[in-house]
């Protein structure tokens, strides 16, 4: 099966058509299924995860943009990231409250909290000196953790452009806290 023939497939997945799904899952699921297995390492978790990944490409085949890339990396990505997911998620066992006696404080200690509220006066002046637009962006990015898409439609420009304001600001802040 082609590139093409697969980015139709998802194309018409993207539109319900579960005669096309089940021919992409046919063509595709044992590649999809060395992916998961490669990353979990377990037969059953990985195909699990695999049948979680094709519900993933059901319900997000919309959100596929068809271009000269390969679709079959388009599906290996969407497998690898869940695959991960789960691993981190087996990760987080919630301590023992007793556990919890030995942990430290992670709260800076006086000296630290002193240099780090100067290094943050520094950070908001030099913050200061960028335009206010582009101020906002760095804030909400680096700070409240806004995406670039988000940001780029708040102030209503594309999506490149918001990039290249933050790759810049981010260069003018550099510049101006090694003054």
């Amino acid at each position: 099966m082609t590139p093409q023939d697969i980015t139709k497939l998802i194309v018409r997945t993207s539109m319900k058509d579960r005669g096309a799904f089940d021919l992409l899952y046919r063509q595709t699921s044992s590649k999809l299924f060395g992916v998961c297995l490669r990353v979990l390492n377990d037969r059953a978790d990985a195909e699990e995860a695999l049948q979680e990944v094709f519900v993933k490409i059901w319900t997000k085949a919309d959100r596929f943009a068809a271009s000269d890339l390969s679709p079959i990396s388009w599906l290996v990505a969407i497998a690898r990231n869940h695959a991960i997911d789960r691993i981190r998620a087996r990760r987080q066992a919630p301590l023992a409250i007793d556990e919890a006696l030995e942990i430290a404080d992670p709260a800076p200690g006086p000296e630290a909290a002193a240099v780090a509220g100067d290094e943050a006066g520094r950070i908001h002046g030099c913050l200061e000196e960028l335009e206010k637009d582009r101020a906002a962006a760095v804030r909400g990015a680096y700070l409240k953790g806004e995406s670039y898409a988000e940001l780029a439609e708040r102030h209503g420009v594309p999506l490149n452009t918001m990039r290249t304001w933050l790759r810049r600001s981010l260069l003018k802040l550099r510049e101006c806290l090694e003054r």
